[in-house]
């Protein structure tokens, strides 16, 4: 892997894989770094571990000559570079920069003149600038002069079959005007859109922008959703109503809580910066606690659900369908799923679960039971509790083969079961 390649993706997760596999579409040749042997095994043998790389799509890519280490000293001479790596909260709830960092340490090590490197790694405004470009610079190069520098947020929604890294229009900010088009340049070769942000700061806050109106509207329905219940109205209907303007609302659904890495995730990076600031980012802390606070109210909800029909939570039976962050896809990232079950157990339930796309699940290290049989487990169970609907549940699970059916998706709004 030492002969000079167009592009070396650094993470090869949920964000840098599917990139890789585009660039190679394109014509261009890739490399791939990750940290994990598992991983790096599993490529090269062309097997994938995410959802919507197929193990064709790796074939593909090994036939065209991509190849995966975990070696940095197989980096090669690449001439651009991008880095995604995860940056996930720390246990007090701050950005977690470390990944990002020692990638950066990495790059820095074998930075050349001419060289492109992207940061697309999900983090608060100030990163690319303050915290990458410093460590680069230790090689004695500087950005804009001697290599390009840039951010790029990535965009992947895993599971959506309409849009991909192709097809979604790509933001980029570079250190300087130069870095940018170099970028501009690099992304166009295999993306239809690439839009120019003023420079780095301004990418960033756009991606944690876009997640952060998405967390303060999924609060917002989510107290409706509360207030809805008390007041005895169908909010989902209103929803469906309110949709019908052809101007002025987007819709979005209450659920069970939020999950995957961004919305749980990207706004208590502008709330960490607001702190440093010396300031309270409000909006964004009310909207995390409401959302934060819905498996708790799903439990609530079940609890009394169960009384209304002379049974106890602590001790029942529940069967909880679907524990992804989202439908039709095996990621568990950030799954309110997780919450759900932790309130339930520490209720004293007897906690079963189905999912079509994982058979093996843990809460806090112990093993949640799998109903292999649903159909039995659906009509045994004291209640039954929809927290993803996948594809699969479709015309099986209506609230026929169920004692008590409790829905947190709303797919069910226009039946005779309980929907949050």
């Amino acid at each position: 892997m030492s002969e000079p390649v167009d592009l070396l993706v650094i993470g090869l997760g949920y964000v840098g894989l599917p990139l890789a596999r585009e660039a190679v579409q394109a014509g261009l040749s890739v490399r791939g770094f990750d940290v994990s042997p598992h991983v790096v095994r599993g490529l090269n043998a062309g097997t994938s571990h995410i959802d919507g790389v197929s193990d064709d799509d790796i074939a593909q890519m090994r036939a065209a000559g991509f190849a995966a280490t975990c070696d940095e000293d197989n980096f090669g001479a690449p001439r651009v570079v991008v880095v995604c790596v995860p940056t996930p909260l720390d246990g007090e709830g701050r950005p977690d920069l470390s990944m990002v960092i020692e990638a950066a340490g990495m790059v820095g090590r074998r930075l050349r003149r001419g060289m492109l490197v992207v940061l697309e790694s999900t983090t608060f405004p100030g990163t690319t600038d303050n915290i990458v470009r410093p460590i680069l610079e230790e090689s004695g190069l500087r950005a804009g002069e001697d290599f390009a520098l840039a951010f790029s947020p990535e965009r992947i929604d895993p599971g959506n079959a309409d849009y991909g890294v192709r097809n979604t229009p790509k933001v980029v900010g570079g250190y300087t005007p130069g870095c940018t088009r170099r970028a501009m340049d690099f992304y166009g070769r295999f993306v239809v859109k690439v839009v120019a942000a003023k420079s780095t700061r301004e990418a960033e806050m756009a991606k944690i922008l876009e997640n952060t109106y998405r967390q303060v509207n999924i609060a917002l329905v989510n107290e409706m959703a509360m207030l809805s219940d008390e007041l005895g109205v169908d909010l989902w209907n209103a929803i469906a109503c309110a949709t019908t303007k052809p101007f002025g609302f987007a819709a979005f659904q209450p659920g069970p809580g939020v999950g995957g890495h961004c919305i749980p995730i990207d706004p208590r990076y502008l709330s960490y910066q607001a702190r440093v600031l010396g300031r309270r980012s409000q909006l964004i802390d009310l909207a995390q606690e409401i959302n934060d606070g819905m498996p708790r109210y799903v439990v609530d909800r079940a609890a009394r659900m169960l009384l209304r029909h002379d049974t106890e939570l602590a001790g029942s039976r529940v069967l909880v369908l679907g524990v992804t962050y989202k439908a039709d896809v095996s990621d568990q990232r950030e799954s309110p799923a997780e919450d759900v079950v932790r309130h339930l157990r520490g209720q004293g339930v007897d906690v079963t679960y189905h999912d079509p796309f994982v058979r093996d699940w843990a809460v806090d290290g112990v093993t949640v039971p799998y109903a292999d049989d649903l159909d039995t487990a659906l009509g045994t169970s004291d209640l039954t509790i929809v927290l993803q609907w996948h594809s699969p549940y479709r015309g099986h699970v209506d609230g026929s083969r169920t004692r008590l059916l409790f829905d947190t998706r709303g797919r069910l709004a226009d039946r005779d079961v309980a929907v949050l």
